[in-house]
């Protein structure tokens, strides 16, 4: 029996290897864990920016909704309605009757609450009615001694013991006493008219069929401070015989007659020059025209017919000055009675004898709700200032619907597709958010954003790709190391350098200097690559003996004077230049003789100061890929023969192409993403032209501006996210197809 000895050293060593090793072990689980951890959160995080941003966005494609009530039985229907409609709060309702009755209704307690009245002198009669534009909720008796009385409907509000009360009443904006129109004492039949603080325009037909225009105009009295009022009238002689209904534009500069299926248009700007600027024909093959209507904004003209179809009619330039010219139509399987349209918006409802209600937007094109109801005997319909309501008079009842229609100026064709939109002359792709004006149409066309999101990215790659991706392979394979250690770093640097400054200097100070210095800026394009290749191919061709007096080491740096020297003589030339090329002004003779619009801020601008910003992120990606190609295969390829040069093409970049393009798929992305340069330095102006002379809006830039200023809920807050989240798929599918084919060039070139 042998018996070993134990070293008690070897032994305790076998213990600590035994602890070390189970100590890394953990460390590896531990690692392994926090690495998996964290990319699932990454995941998790990038799931939730699109899922918040789709839960943002998605209630701009929701339907409208028109839900009943309530309904009141209305006090005296002997009466046709002239007007229909509500306060703000949609608390109290009304109904104009065509002689003057104004009754008043609780919509809580569907009790009338009040009646006025309009007064009629002794001995005179109503004999016409006519109503202004439905936001100005303002109505015009006709009678029949050639007088007037106009009235308005307001609603007060107070909070006595801090509880809201609601107290309508009528408004007369020129007196209680009616006033005298027709001098002659026609009466005032068909009557159209509409009111201003300073000008009051009457249309209107007098007992000799004979149709004439009257206005007056006020003037304050600066001593006096009075309104001093000028009477104007003159006769319509090109009217037709018969009218069945009569319109005038709120600017009281238009006047349309509609007889039978024909539409009448009168210039009625001078009072005492009335003339007929256009006849529509109407008339379409089995339907007749049943109401003409002034759509929000009294720019276009709704045309409704007998057999369900609606046309939008609106001012368009051509040959014979702006003429009605038919847009869209919109199309229902039931006939329509009546028509109203809201107060600010370019929606608008149609109804049918049989009481399918459709509710639709011009613009978008969209039918946002349709449905039938039990109602019959339709009179007139009218929405709530709000547009979150509808009264519609049915059945000797007024009937309140609610109405839920949020966002209907958006839908997908809207934003991707051209519109036609009211005052253009043909359709356009336009982004215009907001303005002064209260029934401004929003236009919310993504497609300039996302163009010029592109043009920018385009430009900065042009200028950002070759320089970076060249600079990269030099640096790498050409450089000696001493030089490389300096280059590189200071390089990489640059993309600390905060984009907001570039964005600063390039709007003030680059863009004032291209403009000035376009000649030489040119020129620069061309004598740079010119003389470097110049002094590349004169310093081959040296003696030995010359090349030998630089150390190698510093062979780079003979570059720098010919670069300079090269931009000093480029803009030292630009004046001579421009004086003999360009009549001494560049930019009026690229604007004038070549048709070509200049900005200041253009693309030009965008591409050298994103080109900056994105340079160093293509040369830090690909001069690592290209360094680090393995020393084996390219000492193994000059080994055999090849130069230098047939070396790197054939052997080192096309090992390095996943990383160079995927260097170059990170620049792009980086680019698309930008927001400071391409706000700072162009002119932010939504414009689809690739011109290098003019500027753009990108989508990052428009949020950047206009999402402070959104009201949080709005259609074009939520629009504002829509671009957002198209911003996101940009980058999410770049980045996807860089990886895509970074694998496959790696799996191609992974034998060499």
């Amino acid at each position: 029996m042998e018996i070993q000895a134990v070293n008690p050293d070897s032994k305790a060593q076998s213990i600590l290897m035994g602890k070390g090793s189970s100590r890394r072990a953990i460390m590896d689980r531990l690692t392994q864990f926090g690495v998996t951890v964290g990319g699932a959160m990454v995941f998790v995080a990038l799931l939730l920016i699109f899922f918040y941003l789709l839960y943002v966005v998605k209630p701009i494609f929701d339907s409208a909704d028109v839900t009943p009530v309530m309904s009141v039985e209305v006090f005296d229907d002997s009466v046709p309605a002239l007007m229909v409609g509500s306060d703000e709060q949609n608390e109290v309702i009304y109904r104009v009757s065509q002689t003057g009755q104004v009754d008043f209704y609780d919509v809580s307690s569907s009790k009338l609450i009040e009646t006025e009245q309009l007064a009629i002198p002794q001995n005179s009669k109503v004999v016409s009615s006519s109503t202004s534009f439905p936001s100005e909720q303002r109505f015009a008796l006709g009678l029949d001694n050639g007088q007037v009385v106009i009235a308005g409907i307001e609603f007060a509000v107070t909070y006595p013991g801090n509880k809201r009360l609601i107290t309508p009443n009528l408004r007369f904006p020129n007196g209680k006493a009616p006033m005298t129109v027709d001098e002659s004492g026609h009466g005032i039949h068909n009557l159209a008219f509409d009111y201003s603080s300073d000008k009051m325009t009457f249309a209107y037909q007098g007992d000799d069929q004979v149709w004439r225009l009257s206005r007056q105009e006020g003037e304050e009295n600066m001593m006096t401070e009075e309104v001093e009022w000028t009477a104007y009238s003159s006769t319509i002689t090109d009217a037709p015989a018969r009218v069945q209904q009569q319109l005038m534009t709120p600017d009281q500069r238009q006047l349309l007659l509609r007889s039978d299926n024909k539409l009448f248009v009168f210039d009625i700007r001078d009072a005492e020059a009335v003339s007929l600027l256009q006849v529509l024909e109407l008339g379409r093959t089995g339907a007749n025209v049943t109401n003409i209507s002034l759509l929000a904004g009294a720019s276009s003209v709704l045309v409704s017919y007998d057999s369900g179809l609606v046309q939008q009619y609106f001012q368009v330039n051509g040959e014979q000055g702006r003429q009605y010219q038919e847009i869209r139509d919109f199309k229902s399987d039931a006939g329509i009675k009546s028509v109203a349209s809201e107060f600010y918006r370019k929606s608008f409802v149609t109804i049918s004898d049989e009481g399918h209600l459709s509710l639709l937007y011009t613009t978008s094109q969209r039918k946002l709700f349709s449905a039938d109801f039990e109602l019959r005997n339709i009179g007139s319909m009218g929405f709530s200032p709000r547009s979150n309501a509808l009264v519609i008079e049915a059945d000797n009842k007024l009937h309140l619907f609610s109405v839920s229609n949020t966002h209907p100026e958006v839908s997908w064709s809207a934003m991707w597709s051209k519109v036609w939109y009211e005052g253009y002359p043909e359709p356009k792709y336009v982004w215009q958010s907001t303005s002064g004006s209260d029934d401004f149409e929003a236009k919310l066309s993504l497609m300039p954003l996302a163009f010029g999101t592109m043009k920018a990215a385009f430009y900065a790659m042009i200028f950002a790709t070759p320089l970076a991706i060249a600079g990269a392979i030099y640096t790498a394979y050409f450089m000696s190391p001493k030089i490389r250690a300096v280059v590189k770093p200071t390089i990489e640097i640059m993309e600390a350098l905060p984009t907001v400054i570039l964005g600063f200097l390039a709007g003030l100070w680059l863009a004032p200097l291209i403009e000035d210095n376009l000649p030489g800026i040119l020129m620069l394009l061309v004598l740079l690559p010119v003389s470097i290749l110049t002094t590349a191919f004169t310093w081959h061709n040296l003696p030995d003996s010359v090349k030998q007096r630089l150390p190698e080491t510093y062979q780079e740096l003979m570059l720098l004077p010919v670069i300079l020297f090269v931009g000093w003589f480029s803009f030292a030339i630009s004046p001579s230049l421009e004086i003999a090329f360009f009549d001494g002004d560049s930019r009026m003779f690229i604007t004038n003789e070549l048709g070509i619009t200049f900005d200041q801020r253009n693309a030009l601008v965008v591409g050298i100061a994103m080109g900056f910003a994105v340079i160093p992120t293509i040369f830090s990606i690909a001069e690592d890929a290209v360094f680090s190609v393995p020393r084996h295969l390219s000492n193994g390829s000059l080994a055999l023969g090849a130069t230098n040069w047939q070396t790197l093409t054939r052997v080192v970049l096309l090992t390095a192409s996943p990383g160079i393009f995927s260097a170059v798929m990170m620049g792009l992305g980086r680019a698309v993403g930008e927001t400071m340069i391409v706000l700072m330095a162009t002119g932010n102006t939504a414009i689809m032209e690739w011109s290098v002379f003019e500027g753009m809006r990108t989508l990052a830039a428009n949020i950047a501006v206009e999402m402070p200023e959104s009201a949080i809920g709005s259609s074009h807050y939520r629009v504002l996210f829509l671009a957002a989240f198209v911003l996101f798929i940009f980058t999410f599918f770049f980045n996807t197809i860089a990886e895509v084919v970074r694998q496959r060039l790696r799996e191609r070139y992974s034998s060499l």
